[in-house]
């Protein structure tokens, strides 16, 4: 009989959905930025959330711990950087795919980064959207924050139904 094949630490990582939008995995967000099995066995993930304070960030590493370890993976760290910050420019293909097939409007490019000072607006930012339901370009922005802060809450003026749109960052 053959021995199991023992699936790769990066594809257990990358397959683990994401706590505040699980049709995505954190390979589709781009949130796992490196993963590292060491010659002793042992596992170092590197992820950079969505935000610096983001909420789920603490479930996302619990997650991972536990898919890796529960496959056989006895030490396993998860840390995080900051540097780069993350952009939704990461969300792959895929992600926005299914992103769109859950009824969201999915983000368009992310703002230009550049260095210095980060400018101080005290107004949302004009977007242009469209329904993910009807497609109409007719929408209104409800609140510039959702259920989560990476979502903003918008409604479509022709079919009347209320969508979220996920930020660009």
């Amino acid at each position: 009989m053959a021995a199991p094949v023992r699936v790769s630490a990066r594809e257990l990582a990358e397959s683990v959905p994401d706590p505040e939008m699980p049709m995505l995995t954190l390979a589709d967000l781009g949130v796992v930025r490196n993963v590292e099995v060491n010659a002793d066995g042992s596992v170092i993930v590197t992820i950079t959330p969505t935000y610096s304070g983001c909420p789920a960030i603490a479930t996302m590493r619990a997650d991972i711990e536990h898919r890796l370890t529960r496959h056989g993976y006895c030490d396993v760290r998860v840390d995080t950087t900051l540097t780069p910050p993350w952009s939704s420019d990461w969300i792959s293909e895929a992600g926005r795919r299914k992103l769109r097939e859950a009824g969201y409007s999915t983000p368009g490019p992310a703002p230009l980064r550049t260095n210095g000072p980060v400018p101080l607006t005290l107004t949302t930012r004009s977007r242009a959207l469209t329904c993910p339901q009807c497609g109409s370009p007719s929408t209104e922005l409800i609140s510039e924050f959702g259920a989560t802060l990476c979502k903003a809450h918008y409604r479509c003026t022709a079919c009347l139904e209320p969508f979220d749109h996920v930020k660009e960052i």
